[in-house]
């Protein structure tokens, strides 16, 4: 289509899109209303009139440069131009401005005079001898034809239907594929949670991991993964997570678990036993009279941070590695007066 003839065309309305529309929107349109109108899906005279006039405006927007030099001329022309041919001359009204103004400036006052402008279609006068040729001035060659049905040419998504009918559906939106990612984390990362740098699809982003992970899990990451085709959504990325051990501190759940020995004396009598909980803090542990190597006792809120967990100590008693005569001969008197109980130990070992 000549582009003379776009100043009676608004080709942002025939395919119900706003001028700011993204290339993504005027796509969207297009497919839609073709697949309502193309010939081979509406026999009627009037979809056959409708398809090409929705695929002479997706030709035209769909092209950036071509978008841009429609844009420049409907602003020319106020938005509501029209072009009056006549033998030899044109002259162009418009509401916001006049573009016999507009020429007159750029070409230095066109050979009609001030209120219109001539153009020769005799090709001579050594200017450019035609409306095409002004529009050129612009850029690229004017006055390409669309022929057939117009818009299917190169960048439609309908491919070459020039001329034909043929129907081709649009491509199927892809999901793109996930990407899989290893990382490992110290102990105190996986406890209080922290912020990583990862690199994918050669871009670096960083990604907060939360407190309380561990080994083995899992974390996914939307959008993460490999791009999708045919304007499908990006796949995601699965980080799979390895969390190095603590020489003293261990996760259960979302309990923080810690050794606390204490002595025969503080196990049986029961104690207040002070440790040093994940942080360096200094914490109490309250040890019931009776207490057995490896029974719990719990400081409740100590957990992992921001979840509903405890700090544990898990009991071990310990004796002396070489307890003196009198450590020894109390032992025994320990023993004899336990009665039945050290007889019920006994059992338990067989």
């Amino acid at each position: 289509m000549a582009e003379n003839e776009w100043l009676n065309k608004d080709f942002y309305k025939v395919l119900g899109v706003s001028k700011d529309a993204t290339e993504q929107e005027i796509t969207k349109a297009y497919r839609k209303l073709a697949r309502k109108y193309h010939p081979d899906l509406n026999k009627t005279k009037e979809a056959e009139e409708k398809f090409k006039d929705i695929s002479e405006a997706y030709d035209v927007l769909n092209n950036k440069q071509e978008r841009q030099k429609y844009d420049a001329i409907r602003q020319f022309a106020g938005g509501g131009a029209r072009f009056a041919g006549g033998s030899g001359q044109g002259g162009f009204g418009g509401g916001a401005g006049d573009f016999s103004d507009i020429f007159g400036s750029m070409f230095g006052g066109g050979a009609g005079g001030p209120g219109n402008i001539r153009f020769s279609t005799s090709g001579s006068g050594g200017g450019p001898t035609n409306l095409n040729d002004i529009f050129s001035m612009f850029g690229n060659a004017a006055g390409q034809g669309a022929g057939g049905y117009a818009g299917a040419g190169a960048g439609s998504p309908y491919g070459d239907m020039g001329g034909s009918s043929t129907y081709r559906e649009p491509p199927t939106p892809k999901r793109g594929e996930d990407r899989n990612s290893k990382i490992t984390l110290t102990f105190r990362q996986a406890v209080k949670g922290a912020t990583v740098s990862l690199k994918a699809g050669g871009r670096k982003f960083k990604t907060r991991i939360p407190a309380g992970v561990k080994t083995g899990q899992k974390i996914r990451l939307p959008g993460k993964g490999r791009a999708g085709s045919g304007g499908g959504a990006n796949g995601d990325m699965y980080l799979h997570i390895t969390v190095k051990s603590d020489p003293k501190f261990s996760m259960e759940g979302h309990d923080i678990v810690m050794p606390l020995p204490i002595t025969i004396g503080q196990a049986v009598s029961g104690a207040r036993v002070k440790a040093r909980d994940f942080d360096g803090d200094e914490v109490t542990f309250k040890v019931p009279a009776g207490t057995s190597s490896g029974a719990e006792v719990r400081i409740g809120g100590k957990g992992v941070p921001g979840r509903d967990g405890d700090l544990v100590g898990r009991v071990e008693i310990r004796v002396p590695s070489r307890p003196t005569m009198a450590q020894k001969r109390d032992a025994k008197e320990f023993d004899k007066n336990s009665g039945e109980f050290v007889d019920e130990v006994a059992q338990e070992r067989e």
